[in-house]
């Protein structure tokens, strides 16, 4: 017979199982304000200053930078056709991105302009194990839906949604310029882990996470 101690860790456990869930169902989607579209540093200065940074702050990022920053990224800039900021190979739209912030993972919805609230918790070292991604306020996640990618060979998925995905982390790059952000694109990511968390479909890959945020020391 299991003495009281060890019903009691059981139960103990059980509770803060399901505690977590509890709040990762709490986890509530982020209405962004609509995008600036207007002002920022002209194209060839941006180009000028672009650069990777390894150092950030943990200051949040404000939610209406926030909000231009995705629509910089791989929001629609022609409402009529839903097309984006970024091209994707035979419009076929196959990139997702994931915003993992301190208090959880969101999916960008640019149709609806918000945050879809995915997972609750800090899930920011499950994007990198670079010392920078636990503590900087935002890491961008990108992941491909290939079963968006009708008709497409292996070979040619990944070829198109590797460039798809580097268009939009350019995007990125050109926004922080502009602004004075710093940001990095990696191709180091938790993969299996993350994407257990975020519960993506096998359809859905992860291909490269980008850390941003106001430029800080160095982490040693």
């Amino acid at each position: 017979m299991k003495s009281i101690k060890t019903i009691t860790s059981v139960i103990g456990m059980t509770m803060v199982a399901l505690a977590f869930l509890v709040a990762a169902e709490n986890l509530t989607d982020i209405a962004l304000p609509a995008p600036r579209m207007e002002g920022g540093k002209p194209l060839m200065q941006a180009l000028k200053e672009r650069q990777t940074a390894r150092a950030f702050s943990a200051k949040k990022l404000p939610v209406q930078v926030l909000s231009d920053l995705l629509w910089a990224a791989f929001g629609i800039n022609r409402p009529d056709s839903e097309k984006r900021t970024a091209p994707s190979a035979k419009n076929w739209q196959e990139v997702e991105v994931y915003a993992i912030m301190e208090d959880g993972a969101y999916l960008y919805d640019a149709k609806a302009n918000k945050l879809k609230a995915v997972a609750k918790g800090d899930l920011r070292k499950l994007t990198g194990p670079q010392a920078f991604v636990a503590s900087a306020p935002l890491n961008l996640v990108y992941v491909t839906d290939i079963s968006k990618m009708k008709g497409a060979q292996p070979e040619a998925q990944a070829l198109y949604s590797g460039a798809d995905v580097g268009f939009i982390s350019q995007n990125v790059y050109l926004f922080c310029a502009s602004e004075g952000l710093a940001t990095v694109v990696r191709g180091m990511v938790e993969r299996d882990a993350l994407a257990k968390t975020l519960k993506l479909a096998k359809e859905k890959k992860i291909i490269l996470a980008q850390t941003v945020g106001y430029p800080g020391s160095e982490v040693k």
